[in-house]
């Protein structure tokens, strides 16, 4: 899904190319950024993943952990107290999970498919004007980032992510990455139907994200003092609104 604006030999790029054939949008034409296996998508492909998200007990075992993530950090949590707080056996924990960095995993992915289900709500809603749409979506991602959980949980990636690599890559791939896949596939179908006019689709999906991040974000992360009301978020999704379409209104 990448939109690289290359050059070949006579210096044009072949975004201009692109265009003067019938073919499929530039969008479509490459590979997202994102597409080199990692370590978590090596990971989820190794392990069984039979139950999750249907089974009790596994939703049980989730909770506790993620509750106790939060609590007490990562490294400070260990599968016995998981498995205490769930209620659990470690036998029966270890036949959900293979070890605490597949937990943290699926707690992770479990917590990130609600945010983005979320988000997708807001952009395939029937909107009056893209301004409309561009303002709630900035402020549905600027709500859930600064949830209490998604502080705790980005919390506990930089905080412990030098000592534990996976749990970077868990962050980028299930949260950062899924949300900017989800952010360039609407911005490629709103550049198909010209209501804007983008070159590198995935680069205007991370400048959208980032501009979101905006006072808010930053600063509850940091815990400094920041309003966090309706009024707010509002006030910095329209900049975000407003910004986007500066750079890529027709």
């Amino acid at each position: 899904m990448i939109i690289n604006i290359k050059r070949v030999g006579n210096g044009s790029p072949v975004w201009t190319l692109l265009h003067q054939q019938p073919i499929m949008p530039p969008h479509a034409q490459e590979q997202p950024f994102y597409k080199t296996m990692t370590q978590t998508e090596q990971t989820a492909r190794r392990l069984p993943r039979s139950g999750r998200g249907t089974s009790s007990k596994c939703e049980q075992i989730l909770q506790s952990a993620g509750q106790l993530f939060l609590q007490q950090g990562y490294e400070r949590t260990s599968m016995s107290q998981i498995a205490r707080m769930a209620g659990v056996s470690k036998g029966s924990l270890y036949n959900h999970f293979e070890n605490k960095a597949d937990l943290f995993t699926a707690f992770f992915e479990e917590r990130s498919r609600t945010r983005l289900n979320t988000l997708k709500s807001v952009s395939r809603a029937p909107q009056p004007d893209l301004r409309t749409a561009l303002r709630q979506a900035a402020a549905t991602i600027i709500t859930l980032m600064i949830d209490p959980e998604a502080i705790g949980l980005y919390r506990i990636v930089v905080a412990e992510a030098n000592e534990f690599p996976n749990l970077a890559d868990t962050l980028w791939h299930y949260g950062v990455s899924r949300t900017l896949t989800g952010l360039a596939e609407w911005f490629a179908d709103k550049h198909a139907t010209g209501q804007l006019v983008i070159r590198d689709i995935d680069l205007a999906a991370e400048q959208f994200l980032t501009m979101c991040q905006t006072r808010i974000i930053h600063r509850s992360r940091l815990s400094l003092p920041v309003d966090t009301s309706q009024t707010s978020i509002d006030g910095v999704a329209s900049m975000v609104a407003d910004s986007f379409l500066k750079m890529y209104a027709p």
